[in-house]
């Protein structure tokens, strides 16, 4: 069974260094990230899965070279199950600072 829809943002125009720790069971739906203009350096933004169950585990979800993109919208073909205890990282280091706003969005499980 799942609850309700929890949006998570960030905004700025440094590096994108945003973390989500689950404190319990979750999926994560999608994410949006829109620049206010092309990245324009070979930089790759990620979603990196780091595992409670330890570093073995630890798992890149997605990856992005944004050199020419502007809006990024990556909903994954099936809700990716979050076990309690990890933590997403999401990362890009912004060369160019450009002003971003990051959106993800998660689902709690419910047990």
């Amino acid at each position: 069974m799942a609850g309700k829809y929890i949006p998570q943002r960030a905004t700025g125009s440094a590096a994108i260094a945003t973390s989500l720790t689950c404190t319990d069971p979750a999926e994560l739906i999608c994410v949006k990230l829109n620049l206010s203009a092309a990245g324009g350096a070979a930089e790759n933004f990620t979603i990196t899965c780091n595992s409670a169950a330890g570093a073995a585990y630890d798992t890149v979800l997605f990856s992005q070279d944004m050199t020419t993109v502007t809006d990024l919208l990556w909903v994954p073909d099936q809700p990716i199950p979050i076990t309690s205890g990890d933590v997403l990282d999401f990362a890009y280091n912004n060369g160019n600072t450009r002003t971003y706003g990051l959106e993800f969005v998660s689902r709690r499980v419910l047990v």
